[in-house]
């Protein structure tokens, strides 16, 4: 097994690796250019009655588009920042670093942003590239990753003492007389 250190990985996260999602980024566009030319379309002087009311409603749900979707390149950009310095901060991250898994590191943060706009398919992406990068305990075994005990013994499971610790404290506790045989 490889301990990793239970404080984590110290320093600055690695530059961010990925362009901008270019298809998010495109969708808004494209809303936006949708509701430019609609917006244009409403200033024709022949417009009137029906015509206009009808235009102005593709209009509304064109700038409604192009909104929600400019707010969505917003909370993606947000939530993928915030989670990528977060994840450079766990003992996984140590690992990741010596095996230059930066870009696969990022690949989870997209997927999981997405997930978390509620996208299920990116979700079981997100869940998959979690798996492959220790996220879980799970794999972190399969990966042979333990978080090392913080008082030094470098492989101890968190929460556990051992039988000496057990017997300093309380020498009175009949357990004190137990021995480990190997």
């Amino acid at each position: 097994m490889t301990p990793l250190p239970p404080e984590g990985r110290k320093g600055r996260p690695p530059k961010w690796p990925l362009l901008d999602d270019v298809v998010l980024i495109a969708r808004r566009d494209l809303a936006q250019r949708k509701a430019d030319e609609l917006e244009l379309a409403l200033l024709e002087p022949d417009l009137k009655g029906r015509a206009k009311v009808a235009a102005e409603k593709k209009t509304d749900a064109a700038r409604e588009a192009a909104l929600i979707l400019s707010k969505q390149v917003e909370a993606q950009q947000q939530i993928e920042g915030e989670l990528w310095r977060d994840l450079w901060k766990t003992p996984q991250a140590v690992m990741w670093q010596q095996l230059s898994w930066t870009r696969e590191v990022a690949q989870y943060v997209r997927w999981k942003s997405r997930a978390e706009a509620g996208d299920l398919d990116a979700a079981k992406e997100a869940r998959q590239l979690g798996d492959r990068l220790g996220l879980t305990p799970l794999s972190m075994l399969r990966l042979r990753w333990t978080i090392a005990d913080p008082e030094g013994s470098g492989t101890a499971p968190r929460g556990r003492r051992p039988a000496a610790a057990v017997r300093r404290q309380r020498p009175d506790d009949p357990r004190a007389t137990l021995h480990v045989v190997e």
